[in-house]
C-alpha cells in the first residue's frame, strides 16, 4: 500500500493513483497465459489478468489455475491424424487441439477429455 493511503476508500485510492499517472485495467476474455522457461512452460487457464501502467512500464498481475509442462514434452511432434480426431470430436480450433495433445503427451482420448472438461 502507498504511504498515506491507509484510511482511503477504493475510489479515493483510484483517484490518487490516476493523479500520480498510474493506470490499471483488467484485460477481458483472456483464455490462457503461458510462461515459457528454458526447461518448462507454466500454463495458467481461465486467468484474470490486470495490467498497471506507470511511467511507461506495464506490470501484469495474473491469477488462475496453473500446471506445468516439461519442454521436452512440448517439443514432441503431434500426429496430424490425432489433431484432426480431436478437432472432429470437440469442435475446437487446431491450436487448441495441438495444445491439448501436447499437454496429454500425444494421447488423443485424453486430449478430447481435457477439452470437453473445460
Amino acid at each position: 500500500m502507498m504511504p498515506g493511503m491507509g484510511k482511503m476508500n477504493p475510489r479515493q485510492v483510484k483517484q490518487a493513483m490516476r493523479k500520480m499517472g498510474i493506470r490499471t485495467e483488467e484485460i477481458p476474455d483472456v483464455e490462457e497465459v503461458i510462461i515459457r522457461k528454458s526447461d518448462k512452460e507454466i500454463v495458467i487457464e481461465k486467468p484474470a489478468v490486470n495490467v498497471m501502467e506507470m511511467q511507461g512500464q506495464k506490470t501484469f498481475q495474473i491469477t488462475g489455475e496453473s500446471y506445468e509442462i516439461a519442454r521436452s514434452n512440448k517439443e514432441m511432434a503431434v500426429d496430424e491424424e490425432d489433431i484432426e480426431l480431436v478437432i472432429s470430436q470437440t469442435g475446437c480450433s487446431r491450436e487448441e487441439a495441438i495444445k491439448a495433445l501436447e499437454k496429454c503427451d500425444g494421447q488423443p482420448a485424453e486430449a478430447i477429455i481435457d477439452i470437453m472438461s473445460r
